[in-house]
């Protein structure tokens, strides 16, 4: 099948959705696929805008010279219809956020093709954004374009169908892993500690500030019983609030920051870890967790979130509704130590179901519900 894929991020930017769209692409080239990228990054010095190579795919950089490289383009429509004219394919897979200006423009322009399209949103809509896409569709009728509809989670796509409601079905085509690449052998296990792990960008939505809370709070709830400690892996705006946070708690022994660390460095902490919490409240998926789950770590979060697609309460982890359940489930870890080796061990010997072969049947799928047929 030829497919190309659309993404206002990618290579050599790092993030959540250019990392999931960079492995689909791989794999799917990997399968016999005739696979290219088109994205409104900027390349290195060599490639600024234009036709680029990355891991062996075509890349196409629509990219235009603005302040701090930001991945918008003013003629989207036209340069985008331009390369479906001089790249036919099958299918176009649009990848979007909640603000994803290049993205939507490539949808026009695929459609005005006719071009069967699969649009997957890889965050969760909340309040703001549902009147503004309400809006746009009522102004362009882009959810009238044949273009179908899906996103990273059943949570996320509850939240599109409230925001396009005439939208019809919104398919869940998932975030993939290889959970091969996330095995580690535990090291240090003691009854008397618990150990927490957590990888995310330190920004407001991630929840860093109310993170460190948490984990005071289950510290101070096992105070002579349990020695809790935790390691953050990650960077960013939040780190500095979150790092005062823990000083003037008296929780400098027990929260630990190490700065961003690549796969090495993350699996090297999950191997020294008893168990994964994640603060998030917007969270469509959650890739790290779902890699945390892989590496064996029970999972603990809140139940509104994506992660309720791998971590079910008391088998993968343990779910909560608030920050104070999140504590008391950390506790509860603690506590309990027949329970926490449950779960790892089911985490340990249990591949989810998001490992990339089911996902890349999943993809299939969507693909032909679009309309697109092998060539």
């Amino acid at each position: 099948m030829r497919i190309a894929h659309v993404s206002d991020c990618y290579a050599p930017r790092t993030g959540g959705i250019e990392t999931q769209v960079r492995a689909l692409a791989g794999r799917q080239a990997a399968a016999g696929d005739d696979v290219r990228v088109i994205t409104a990054t900027p390349g290195h010095a060599g490639v600024f805008a234009g036709d680029d190579l990355v891991d062996g795919l075509a890349v196409h950089r629509v990219a235009a010279n603005l302040p701090f490289e930001l991945p918008v383009h003013p003629r989207t429509r036209r340069e985008v219809g331009s390369l479906l004219d001089r790249h036919p394919v099958d299918v176009v897979h649009v990848h979007a956020g909640v603000v994803s200006p290049f993205a939507w423009g490539a949808i026009r322009a695929s459609a005005e093709r006719r071009v069967p399209t699969l649009v997957t949103v890889h965050s969760v809509w909340g309040p703001l954004a549902r009147p503004g896409f309400g809006l746009s569709d009522t102004l362009v009728r882009w959810s009238r374009w044949g273009v179908t509809l899906s996103a990273v989670s059943a949570v996320a796509a509850q939240r599109i169908s409230a925001a396009l409601p005439r939208a019809g079905e919104i398919l869940v085509v998932p975030n993939g892993i290889d959970p091969a690449d996330w095995s580690v052998t535990p090291r240090g296990a003691d009854p008397g500690r618990l150990r927490v792990a957590t990888v995310m960008r330190m920004a407001p939505r991630k929840r860093t500030v109310p993170l460190v809370r948490i984990l005071g709070a289950a510290t101070r709830a096992l105070a002579g019983d349990v020695t809790l400690t935790a390691t953050l892996i990650g960077d960013g705006p939040e780190r500095g609030r979150a790092e005062k946070y823990v000083h003037e708690n008296g929780l400098a022994e027990t929260i630990g920051f190490t700065g961003r660390l690549d796969r090495q460095g993350i699996l090297g902490v999950f191997a020294e870890s008893d168990a994964y919490l994640q603060p998030s409240v917007r969270e469509s998926f959650g890739l790290a967790a779902l890699e945390a789950r892989s590496a064996g770590l029970p999972v603990v979060a809140r139940s509104q979130t994506g992660t309720t697609e791998f971590v079910h309460d008391g088998v993968e982890g343990l779910l909560a509704d608030d920050d104070a359940g999140l504590a008391r489930a950390l506790v509860t870890l603690g506590r309990d130590r027949a329970l926490l080796e449950r779960i790892a061990q089911h985490n340990r010997t249990t591949p989810p179901d998001q490992a990339w072969p089911h996902v890349l049947d999943v993809v299939r799928s969507a693909y032909a519900r679009a309309g697109a047929i092998s060539s």
